[in-house]
């Protein structure tokens, strides 16, 4: 077993240099096992933790795992890691630590790190979870949709122990089948560890567990949804966006508007999908929020998640309806509806909801409310279930032509219910 201590101190300049900066390290033949901690005073400022092995060419460049500030230690060895990081061969050869530099004070930082390699270091353990309660899922509410599909209900964006969220792959999707969820889409930041556990959870509790990652930055954040391998967050965000479709997936921009979290990346197309209703919006459902960024994306598919952490947060609110074929429920029926635009949001799985059917919309336990465009115009609905054409608040308030979507339902009060494109 060998131990060696890298510290560096970290300053703005450096940060400007490389937020992301490597800290190499070698692994000798016949060391089975590697451990790192990380020592940085966090009252001071905020270090990411993160880790790669060697690649093809060996050169550090194999991505094995990414904890964030959630973590200052990992550990893996052939047949196990902590949650964040992949299990696997270690091979010799040059290793790093990635860190990332996201927030340091005008003096800087001081930054130390121990690399123990060899021996058998502990390693943290998934809590198991009790099956809970059957529970109706979304899709048993039987809302209108065309011959052959039907509505299921997901929430899209959540996390696990293997980034910053409290629980593991199979709480929380014990926690999904309690919400009446169909889909959940676990996507943990800058890290696929997660994914190997979804088949077996999914299908112990009874939830289509969809693969994600969200790619994390300072300066925006992005779902890549699918089983499409990992997403490199230091490269620039058109390409994110392009590896996800070149593998067969899709992906979205998370909580445009969220405080320190608000997309500031360039694109130079429209993205796949965005969030237009996060759940930090749920205690101002009258805000603006979720329309503001829609005429700089109008071909964007809106989408909606609740970013859970842990509890006390609200899994499924707001629900994303999704109209996939009727049978198994699958990757590729989900990843389609996605690109297809086939979506809806909801306050939750049981709430009022807005459909898209052809080229009527349906609003179902939205008796009184009203049903507002994109241009503005409104429109009072009655009954538990109201059908109309998508042109209908356009035709009411005299204007020629079809409304606008998106489309969303609204309280009295101007609170959002629902929205569909």
């Amino acid at each position: 077993m060998r131990t060696r201590t890298i510290a560096r101190h970290f300053t703005l300049e450096d940060r400007a240099v490389d937020a992301w900066p490597l800290l190499p390290f070698d692994l000798a033949p016949g060391e089975r096992a590697l451990e790192v901690v990380l020592d940085v005073d966090r009252t001071r400022g905020v270090v990411d933790l993160g880790c790669v092995g060697p690649g093809d060419d060996g050169a550090p460049t194999a991505w094995r795992g990414w904890s964030g500030a959630a973590r200052d230690r990992f550990a893996i060895t052939a047949d196990d890691a902590t949650p964040g990081y992949l299990p696997g061969e270690l091979a010799p050869g040059e290793w790093a630590v990635v860190l990332g530099l996201h927030h340091l004070p005008a003096e800087g930082l001081d930054v130390t790190v121990t690399v123990t390699t060899g021996g058998s270091p502990a390693i943290e353990r998934e809590p198991s979870a009790p099956r809970p309660e059957a529970a109706p899922r979304g899709s048993a509410r039987g809302l209108p949709a065309a011959d052959g599909w039907r509505w299921v209900a997901a929430d899209l964006h959540a996390h696990t122990l293997h980034s910053d969220g409290a629980l593991s792959v199979r709480q929380l999707a014990a926690l999904a089948a309690r919400e009446g969820l169909d889909v959940l889409a676990i996507t943990d930041h800058n890290t696929t560890s997660h994914h190997r556990h979804l088949p077996r959870a999914g299908a112990e509790y009874g939830v289509h567990l969809l693969p994600g990652q969200e790619v994390t930055t300072p300066r925006g954040h992005a779902n890549a949804f699918g089983d499409i391998g990992w997403i490199d967050f230091r490269e620039p965000a058109d390409t994110w966006f392009r590896t996800a479709a070149e593998r067969g997936g899709v992906a979205s921009v998370n909580h445009p508007l969220a405080a320190d979290r608000a997309w500031q990346h360039p694109l130079a197309l429209p993205p796949d999908c965005m969030e237009i209703f996060h759940s930090t919006w749920l205690a101002d459902r009258a805000s603006t929020a979720p329309w503001a960024l829609w005429p700089r994306w109008p071909c964007s598919v809106p989408i909606g998640g609740s970013d859970f952490h842990r509890p006390g947060d609200r899994l499924a609110r707001p629900t994303t309806w999704l109209a996939v074929p009727d049978g198994e429920l699958t990757d590729a029926a989900v990843i389609d509806a996605l690109r297809s635009g086939r979506t809806a949001v909801s306050l939750g799985v049981r709430d009022a909801v807005l459909l898209r059917v052809g080229d009527e919309l349906r609003a179902v336990g939205a008796d009184g409310a009203t049903l507002v465009d994109a241009d503005g115009h409104t429109r009072v609905l009655h009954g538990d279930h109201v059908r109309l054409r998508a042109d209908a608040t356009a035709a009411v308030a005299g204007v020629p032509g079809a409304g606008w979507g998106p489309y969303r339902l609204e309280t009295a009060d101007r609170e959002i219910l629902a929205i569909t494109p």
